[in-house]
């Protein structure tokens, strides 16, 4: 079992020397500091170390936004702590010598968790179910991109022009797949090491489109797995001169990277399934389900968080353009598969960009939403989604940010404060990507307007 004590044998036996401590920032990047693996022995694992505050009010490129109330240059950007979950350590296989633990964000004294953390919204929507004698099981299906780039590279091509992997859509190839196994077999082998447990790795459809697929987990297990995984990917890619991409929509021609997440409810145990009764969808599935349903829209703006995030919603691509579901039917947002104790709900709304923290806290309070209402889930849809009169997904960031501000739900699930902030965050994003020009408006509009 993981705990500090055998992480510290480890060091100790000088299995490691370096650990890195970090948080998942609202981007669910990994963010932290590297100790040498003596002065974490020493002085750190005891007591944690500080970070400054920022980290949860920058935008993607570290920049502060102003307007958070958790800090501001009025308040000087104070400290909070980051404290090892040391149930989280492993070591990194594609990085010898070095191991990682999760930190969770508490305030400077110590005192109390930080609301507006990504891991901690998650541990609080955990705690929800928990609280009403349900646990969840959660897994998450990441694809990408893989180039014959460097990051570097196609910087210097200003991301335009890139060589794929592949050059052909390679959706289950497996020729296709074999000239990309240095890379992806990497990755696949590497993780296992790292005590990330993988299912499979497939061909996509777009050409140098992967997805590898995890284990299913407990949510804040799972949301941990898939953030080691996210980052650990990009970092073997780079050690291979390859680069990959989460990008919802990397290109306009291609398909879009979704982030699919299956959820099923269980008991506090997590023996029983609630959402089987008899060998029959149990009436907590259905709500389960209707929750989901009914709060997608008002809570898209954490299953696509950015303004690239809503171009991937297009028809006939395998992304979902309408709420509606379906068993195993792919033009849905929601797709059930599964019987008995497998039986789940796909939601497909995420894409590759999504914060897995907020995705899937986001998953579980719709959910509870839909249990505490009793909302019944409209009639499956038979058909093509692309082309049914549903109700639609938003169309643009913009829409999601006016979904989420007037959500009642929202504030209720996650308090005024968590609200606020992810709020203020959405339009921080939304407003730089107001004042960008793009390369699409210079090659239209410089010469011909």
């Amino acid at each position: 079992m993981n705990n500090a004590a055998s992480l510290l044998a480890a060091i100790k036996k000088g299995k490691f020397h370096t650990v890195i401590l970090a948080m998942p920032d609202m981007q669910g990047r990994w963010i932290g500091k590297r100790f040498t693996a003596r002065h974490f022995a020493k002085s750190v694992a005891a007591h944690g170390t500080h970070a400054c505050a920022y980290l949860l009010t920058v935008d993607m490129e570290m920049d502060p936004v102003p307007g958070f109330a958790l800090t501001s240059w009025d308040k000087g950007y104070q400290d909070f702590a980051l404290v090892p979950d040391f149930s989280t350590w492993r070591g990194l296989a594609w990085l010898p010598g070095t191991a990682l633990v999760v930190a969770d964000v508490l305030d400077a004294a110590h005192e109390k968790t930080v609301a507006v953390a990504p891991r901690q919204i998650l541990k609080d929507q955990v705690a929800r179910a928990a609280a009403k004698g349900w646990s969840l099981k959660m897994a998450t299906e990441l694809e990408f991109y893989l180039l014959r780039e460097t990051y570097e590279s196609a910087q210097k091509k200003n991301w335009t022009g890139l060589e794929h992997y592949g050059t052909y859509i390679e959706d289950y190839h497996i020729l296709q797949g074999t000239r990309e196994e240095p890379v992806v077999g990497e990755i696949r082998n590497l993780m296992e090491a790292s005590g990330v447990p993988i299912e499979n790795s497939k061909g996509e459809w777009g050409p140098g489109q992967h997805e590898i697929n995890l284990e299913y987990s407990d949510p804040v297990g799972m949301a941990d797995l898939h953030t080691v995984y996210k980052h650990g990917a990009k970092e073997i890619a780079m050690q291979k001169g390859a680069a990959l991409t989460f990008m919802a929509k990397y290109s306009d021609k291609l398909a879009g990277s979704s982030c699919h997440i299956h959820a099923s409810l269980w008991d506090k145990a997590g023996r029983r399934s609630a959402f089987s009764s008899g060998g029959k969808p149990a009436k907590e599935f259905r709500w389960f389900l209707g929750g989901q349903m009914a709060l997608a829209r008002e809570f898209s703006l954490l299953f696509a968080p950015t303004v690239n995030s809503y171009k991937r919603y297009q028809a006939a691509t395998f992304a979902p353009t309408r709420i509606a579901w379906a068993r195993d039917n792919r033009t849905c947002g929601f797709r059930v598969v599964g019987e008995g104790d497998s039986l789940r709900i796909e939601n497909r709304l995420p894409g590759a960009d999504a914060n897995p923290y907020l995705a899937l806290a986001a998953t579980i309070a719709a959910g509870l939403h839909g249990i505490e209402k009793r909302i019944e889930p409209p009639a499956e849809l038979a058909g093509d989604a692309y082309k049914a009169n549903v109700t639609p997904v938003p169309k643009t960031l913009t829409e999601a940010i006016g979904l989420f501000e007037r959500s009642a739900a929202a504030k209720a699930a996650f308090g005024d404060a968590v609200h606020a902030h992810y709020l203020h965050a959405a339009k921080a994003e939304q407003a730089a990507s107001d004042r960008a020009v793009s390369d699409w408006e210079r090659g239209r509009y410089f010469e011909r307007i």
